[in-house]
C-alpha cells in the first residue's frame, strides 16, 4: 500500500500510525509537511512552503481563510510533483484545520481522502464564552462563522473524516457527524507506564526528585488560560500553606497556542507571577519549559497529584498520557475530560474555576495513599481498555483505512 499523510507539523497526530505503517516493508509512506527538524526512518518526507511573504490584504474575518488557501495551494503543488513522478497513493490522510486538504481531490480525484476534523468553532456554549475573565468580543460570532468555512469546505472535499473524541465529533453539524468516525490517535501504554524507580533531576541545585517526594504536576503545551494555568497558579498559595514540603513542577512554554495573548505584552506566566508576588514560595515551584520527551515521561511517573484543567476544547495528549503513566489526575469538570474520567473511580473532577475544590482534592490525594494507588491503577486501566495503541487503536485505524481504500463511501 502507498499511504500519503499531510500535516503542517510533521508528524503531528500521526506519529504512531505512520511508524506502524512504515515498519511493514509492503508499505510506502509519504508525508507532506512544512519544514521542521523532525524525521522518521522509512518515511519519505516532502516539505512545502506556503506563500506567506506578502502582507494579507483582506478583511480581518478572512485572515484564517486566506492562510488556509495558501496552505492548500502549496500542498497541491507538492502533490502535483508527486503525481508527475508517477506516485498514486492508495489512501491520503490529512489534518483539515489549516486548509491543507482543501485541494487534494483536485490533484488526486480518484484517491480516497480521510480528513482529520479536530474542532468546529462555536461562539457560545463551548470555549469562547466559557471564562468570564476573558470574555468574547462582539464580533466573535461572525468571525467564527467565517472560520468554519475551512471546516465545511474540507468536509465537502473529503471522502471521510475522523475526530479523536466523541465530544469533539458532537460539535460538528448533525449532517456531518455520520461521515466522521471517532478514533483517537492512541496511547503507547508499553512506553508510557508507571515506574516506581523513576526520578527526575532539576537544574536548580541539581535537585533529584522521586516517587518518595510530594510532587504536584501540571503540563500544557503553553501556559495559558485555555488550559487553566491562571486557576492553577491562584491555587498555589493555599496548596503551599497546606503542603509546605511539596514541589510543584510546571511544564509548558510561554507562547499562546489557543486564545489571545495579553494586551500588556506579558506572557501569562509573567502576568500570574506578578499577580502572586510575595504569595508563593518560588523555591518549591519549578517552571520547566518544554521538556525532552523522556524527561516529561519521568515527570509523570514521579507525580503525586497531576492537575489537568481545560476549557471545553480539544483534549490534550498529555491528559491520557498522564493516566497511562499512573498519575492521579485531577481534571476539570468540562466535557472533554468528563468523557474519560469518572469522578472518584479513575480520577477526580473539580469545577474549573474553584481553587478551593482543587486544593481540597489535592490534599485528599496526598493524604490517602490507598485511595491514590487505587485511582492510579484504574486510570491506567481506562487508557489501556479504550485508547491503547497496540491492542486497540491501530486495529481500528487499519479497519478505517482499509475500508476507505476499498469503498470510500462506506468507511466507518
Amino acid at each position: 500500500m502507498i499511504y500519503l499523510f499531510i500535516h503542517q507539523n510533521f508528524p503531528g497526530q500521526y506519529k504512531h500510525l505512520i511508524r506502524h505503517l512504515a515498519d511493514d516493508p509492503a508499505n510506502t509512506v509519504y508525508f507532506i509537511s512544512q519544514p521542521n527538524a523532525n524525521w522518521m526512518q522509512g518515511i519519505v518526507k516532502l516539505v512545502y512552503y506556503p506563500d506567506l511573504a506578502s502582507p494579507l490584504q483582506c478583511h480581518p474575518y478572512t485572515v484564517d481563510f486566506e492562510l488556509a488557501i495558501r496552505h492548500g495551494t502549496a500542498v497541491a503543488s507538492a502533490l502535483r510533483m508527486l503525481r508527475d513522478q508517477g506516485v498514486i497513493p492508495d489512501v491520503i490522510v490529512g489534518h483539515s484545520g489549516w486548509g491543507e486538504t482543501l485541494f487534494v481531490k483536485d490533484v488526486y480525484p480518484e484517491v480516497p481522502l480521510l480528513a482529520y476534523f479536530e474542532f468546529f468553532y462555536r461562539h457560545e456554549g463551548v470555549d469562547v464564552d466559557f471564562d468570564p475573565e476573558f470574555p468574547p468580543s462582539p464580533d466573535d460570532s461572525a468571525r467564527l462563522r467565517v472560520r468554519n468555512a475551512v471546516n465545511l469546505l474540507s468536509f465537502q472535499s473529503a471522502d471521510w473524516g475522523n475526530a479523536p473524541t466523541r465530544w469533539q465529533q458532537s460539535l460538528y453539524p448533525e449532517e456531518m457527524r455520520a461521515r466522521i468516525s471517532v478514533i483517537h490517535e492512541g496511547i503507547d501504554t508499553d512506553a508510557i507506564r508507571p515506574d516506581p524507580d523513576a526520578w527526575l533531576q532539576l537544574d536548580r541545585d541539581n535537585l533529584v526528585l522521586t516517587r518518595n517526594d510530594e510532587i504536584i504536576t501540571y503540563v500544557a503545551r503553553n501556559l495559558e488560560p485555555y488550559r487553566g494555568f491562571h486557576v492553577f497558579m491562584r491555587a498555589l498559595p493555599e496548596i503551599q500553606r497546606r503542603r509546605p514540603d511539596a514541589h510543584v513542577l510546571i511544564v509548558g512554554g510561554d507562547e499562546v497556542s489557543y486564545g489571545s495573548p495579553l494586551r500588556s505584552g506579558l506572557t501569562y506566566r509573567q502576568h500570574m507571577l506578578a499577580e502572586l508576588e510575595g504569595k508563593v514560595n518560588l523555591d518549591r515551584v519549578h517552571f520547566l519549559g518544554q521538556l525532552p520527551y523522556e524527561n516529561y515521561v519521568s515527570l509523570l511517573q514521579i507525580s503525586s497529584a497531576h492537575v489537568y484543567l481545560t476549557y471545553p476544547f480539544v483534549l490534550s495528549w498529555s491528559f491520557l498520557e498522564a493516566m497511562a503513566a499512573g498519575c492521579v489526575v485531577i481534571g476539570s469538570r468540562t466535557p472533554p475530560v468528563e468523557e474519560v474520567i469518572e469522578d472518584g473511580v479513575n480520577g477526580f473532577l473539580v469545577d474549573f474555576f474553584s481553587t478551593d475544590e482543587l486544593v481540597d482534592k489535592i490534599e485528599t490525594i496526598l493524604d490517602d495513599k490507598a485511595l491514590s494507588e487505587q485511582i492510579r491503577d484504574q486510570g491506567r486501566q481506562t487508557v489501556i481498555k479504550k485508547y491503547d495503541l497496540h491492542t486497540r487503536m491501530l486495529k481500528r485505524w487499519h479497519r478505517l483505512l482499509d475500508g476507505l481504500a476499498a469503498a470510500p463511501e462506506s468507511a466507518s
